[in-house]
Formats: structure tokens, C-alpha cells, sequence
């Protein structure tokens, strides 16, 4: 059984306006004093007005939920005490008229130094899955394999239509965001693990980025877990979504373990239609077709049910299946976290939309 863990990120808003809040050192210390919350798995992040959260090594699902619902508690608490909200959304949708300023530390200043405008703008939130792997050419196999089902992932958990107060027509505007960072978007196919740590170096000794941690691949090794993670999806509006994208993610490196194992074909989608399907799928979510690992075009419906039949051998040894697959349903029948917040701005302006980025962090 693959362990899993999860990170969440959210958005600190004031909850009078909507407007991004830099309380994030008062939200964590209150947290980490706090009896839900360990001081260690709630961090800050590159802007004030964020912060993350992190699961323990889970062995299933309900732990997943368990923690995830813990921590977004702690949080939310914390953020109340302070006279703030949390917002599980992917992208801010008002920011106010003057930059939310840089966590203080080294590195991110230095961020900042570098790429002033993109690092005012990041006020994006995101949900990384975290799998263990046995071994880092495991790992490179893995991230070779699961490459092609990153736009069908990205589409599901698209959760971040609004900036500026409009909407952008975009399900996901955090990917379009995050992908003007120098390294983005997906991985490229690697020739085993000293392939993939030679690329890595040559990229830090390109100078174009400070370390490793600036590969923000939607897919890589973790550099301090032995573990893929996989970083595409926004960050859900409720617990429960963010329990079925881990299930899937860890089915998906449970499947791609068992293909290589077997010696099985793997799908070799080229990187400009992997670009391209990831564009199309933070620009219409389930509204549209998806491009498959092979790089064809799916209806969204027909892409999610590929995605199962494949991964169903791994649910099943997990003892995920019915959990899952009853939540990828749900999904396709309600539609993404994007489209709820287009219908809770559409039926109650302003204050519904941030009543459900808000209230929403506390359901499961």
C-alpha cells in the first residue's frame, strides 16, 4: 500500500471585503498554539496573505479526510481570532490596490528581487499530493507515465475562474499564473533517474533559478520526501474533493508502478500537445473535451471514465474504488469547484461568492 500526503493552500481574506489579508504569522501562531494543530504543519507561504497545511503520512483515504478537516479547522479558527477568513480558492478573485507584501525570509525575498510583478500576482493556491515511491528511478518512471493524465487531473480540480473582481473565462486561472515562472507546466519524458538529476542541475547551473525548489513542474520528485508529487490541481473548495484527487493521484502512481513492473507500453504524448491540453483544460475545466495520454481529444465525460477504468485494479487493492469513484460521478454531474463559484457570484453577487470560498473550508 503507497502512503500519500497532502498539501493545501489557502487564501487569507477579510471577510468585510473579500480583500486579501497579510495575517499570515498571527493565523500560524495562533494555530500552532492551538490543540488541533501541530506548529509544524501549518507554514507560511511566498505572500502574507497565504497559508499551507500539511497531512501526516497517510495509509487511507479517511485519514486524509480526517486531517485535512482538522488542519482546515485549525486554520480557520486561527483566521478568525485574527479577524480574518480562510478561502479555499484558487486564485484570489479581488486583490486590493497596493501589493500584499513578501514573507520576510531569504528566498523569497530574493524571489521578489527577481520577478517583482510575477510574485505580486501570486496569489494563487494550489493542492500538492504527495505518493511514496520505493526508489528515485521508480519515482522517474512514474512521473514518465503519469505525465499524460496531468490535463485531465488539472481539469478536475479547476477551482479558480476569478481576479480582479471578473471573471477571466478561464476554469483554472491559476495555472495560467504559475505558468509565466521559467520552469512550469509539465515534465519532460526523462531518460531514467540520472537523467532526470542531470537536468535538474543544469538548471540551477543555467542561473535562470536559485534551487531546485523553483522547478514547478505539475509533476517531480519531491526533494525532501521519497515521494512524486503532483502539483496541477487548485486547491478545492471542500475536503472531500481533495480525498478523491489524492485517491486518484495514488491510484494513478500505483498503475504506472504495476505498468513498469510488467514492462508495459507507456503513452508518449509530445510536449506541445501535453502544453496544449493543459491550456485547454485551465480554460474550459469539464466544459470541454480533454486531451488523453495518447494527445487525442476526449469528451470530458468519456476522459473521466478512461481515467477510472484504468486506475480501477489500483482502487480496488487500496479499497478506494467505491469511494472515488462515487466522488469522480458527483464531479461530473455538478461540475468543478470553478463552476460552483461562477453559479455563487451569478445568484448572489459579491457576498455569495465569498460566503461559499469561505464557508466552504469548514465541510467535507
Amino acid at each position: 500500500m503507497l502512503t500519500v500526503g497532502v498539501e493545501e493552500e489557502y487564501l487569507l481574506v477579510d471577510p468585510a471585503n473579500g480583500l486579501p489579508a497579510p495575517f499570515v504569522e498571527d493565523v500560524r501562531r495562533t494555530a500552532g498554539l492551538g490543540p488541533l494543530a501541530e506548529r509544524d504543519e501549518v507554514q507560511d507561504e511566498l505572500l502574507q496573505a497565504q497559508v499551507e497545511v500539511a497531512t501526516p503520512v497517510c495509509s487511507d483515504l479517511q485519514e486524509v479526510g480526517g486531517h485535512l478537516l482538522r488542519l482546515r479547522h485549525a486554520v480557520g479558527s486561527a483566521a478568525e481570532e485574527n479577524g480574518c477568513r480562510i478561502a479555499a480558492t484558487g486564485a484570489a478573485p479581488l486583490r486590493g490596490p497596493s501589493p500584499v507584501p513578501v514573507t520576510p525570509s531569504p528566498r523569497y525575498l530574493r524571489m521578489e528581487g527577481e520577478a517583482r510583478r510575477l510574485v505580486d500576482e501570486q496569489l494563487i493556491n494550489g493542492m500538492h499530493v504527495h505518493v511514496a515511491i520505493p526508489d528515485p528511478e521508480t519515482g522517474v518512471a512514474v512521473l514518465n507515465r503519469v505525465r499524460g493524465w496531468l490535463p485531465t487531473l488539472l481539469a478536475m480540480s479547476a477551482n479558480s475562474p476569478l481576479w480582479d473582481g471578473q471573471d477571466t473565462g478561464f476554469a483554472s486561472w491559476r495555472t495560467i499564473v504559475f505558468g509565466r515562472w521559467p520552469v512550469s507546466g509539465s515534465p519532460p519524458y526523462f531518460d531514467g533517474a540520472a537523467d532526470y538529476e542531470r537536468r535538474l542541475d543544469a538548471l540551477v547551473a543555467s542561473g535562470v533559478i536559485a534551487d531546485r525548489g523553483q522547478v514547478y513542474w505539475q509533476a517531480r520528485l519531491s526533494e525532501r520526501y521519497p515521494t512524486v508529487e503532483v502539483r496541477c490541481p487548485d486547491v478545492q473548495l471542500r475536503a472531500e474533493d481533495a480525498v478523491m484527487l489524492a485517491g486518484t493521484v495514488r491510484a494513478l502512481v500505483a498503475a504506472a508502478i504495476a505498468d513498469e513492473k510488467a514492462g508495459l507500453r507507456m503513452p508518449h504524448p509530445a510536449p506541445e500537445v501535453l502544453q496544449a491540453g493543459n491550456w485547454h483544460a485551465a480554460r474550459h475545466g469539464l466544459n470541454g473535451h480533454l486531451v488523453d495520454p495518447q494527445g487525442q481529444p476526449r469528451s470530458s465525460g468519456d476522459a473521466l471514465c478512461f481515467l477510472l477504468e484504468y486506475i480501477t485494479p489500483a482502487l480496488e487493492e487500496a479499497g478506494d474504488l467505491r469511494q472515488v469513484s462515487s466522488l469522480v460521478h458527483r464531479l461530473l454531474q455538478q461540475g468543478t469547484p470553478a463552476d460552483r463559484q461562477r453559479r455563487a457570484l451569478a445568484e448572489g453577487a459579491l457576498p455569495g461568492l465569498l460566503g461559499l470560498i469561505t464557508d466552504a473550508t469548514s465541510s467535507y
